[in-house]
């Protein structure tokens, strides 16, 4: 067959991530080829995602150039795909998970400060939500673009930390201090690099397929299973992470209002189950503990 046309956004981390699904293609002796595409969240860094109004922002033109026959799969950090996507378009493939973690990136002028007294620059309403529930006084400020233009504005502007994901900084093959964040439940997904397949193109979707990972699509079926039924698309405030070992699941979730004061979280162990939609069923147990009212007073203040 013809080489498979993977398409990305074109920033350094997506060709990156990119070049990582080529090479588990090109394993396989199949041959490849990059289109990179410029996605509207990248051509609009003025405002915070949140407030472009839209689910899928970074998503959206591939998805466009996928139904279009542009490209033959797309490549993507898979929590920026909404939970409910596009007629025809369907995820095939995920490779094995790495560093989850959310983690704090300090200037140096910063170093030493106390958490409760840093300035912080973040976009995310969840990283800013799961913060204020333990330093209620913090300052923040928008902050948009990729790794490399986020370091910069925190070298240039007046702030003392970002909030980035620890999968990125370790893609880029980047030297730098980070300090651990415990209490940041990851985004749904978070980590993980994922493969969107056109539903009418079967046999390219075959070979997907053998490059998925099995472990890795169960934990982020029931991390994306959890933020759907709790209907949180990109805004509101939730953290779901799922791991498995052995026949056993580990989930940590949680919802929380934008001001950090209310905070409802799940942490459970238990063995898995294909035929259980686990990730529904946890978010259900937050809907009714007081989960309906909370969702339904963020929706009100977005």
């Amino acid at each position: 067959m013809k080489s498979i046309r993977i398409g990305t956004r074109n920033s350094a981390l997506a060709l990156w991530q990119a070049r990582e699904v080529a090479r588990y293609l090109q394993n396989l002796n199949y041959l490849t080829e990059i289109v990179p595409i410029v996605s509207s969240g990248d051509k609009n860094l003025n405002q915070p995602l949140y407030s472009l109004g839209i689910t899928g922002v970074f998503t959206r033109d591939l998805d466009v150039a996928l139904l279009n026959d542009e490209i033959d799969i797309a490549v993507h950090s898979l929590k920026d795909v909404p939970t409910k996507l596009p007629e025809n378009i369907e995820l095939v493939a995920h490779l094995p998970r790495d560093f989850p973690q959310d983690v704090l990136i300090r200037k140096e002028s910063a170093v030493g400060k106390e958490f409760h007294n840093l300035k912080l620059a973040t976009s995310s309403l969840r990283r800013r939500a799961f913060w204020l529930k333990y330093y209620p006084e913090t300052q923040f400020s928008d902050i948009r673009g990729n790794i490399q233009t986020r370091l910069q504005k925190l070298q240039d502007q007046d702030f003392d930390a970002t909030i980035l994901s620890l999968a990125g900084i370790k893609r880029m093959n980047m030297t730098i201090d980070y300090e651990t964040l415990p209490m940041m439940i990851p985004a749904a997904s978070q980590g993980v690099i994922s493969v969107a397949g056109h539903s009418q193109k079967p046999e390219i979707n075959e070979i997907l397929r053998k490059i998925n990972h099995y472990e890795t699509q169960i934990c982020v079926e029931i991390e994306r299973n959890f933020l759907s039924t709790l209907e949180g698309g990109c805004t509101a405030p939730i953290g779901a992470f799922a791991e498995k070992f052995g026949n056993e699941i580990r989930f940590k979730g949680a919802l929380c209002s934008l001001d950090g004061e209310n905070y409802i979280a799940i942490d459970e162990n238990f063995e898995f189950n294909a035929e259980d939609n686990i990730g529904e069923k946890l978010a259900n147990i937050i809907l009714e503990n007081g989960g309906k009212e909370l969702m339904a007073e963020i929706k009100t203040q977005l």
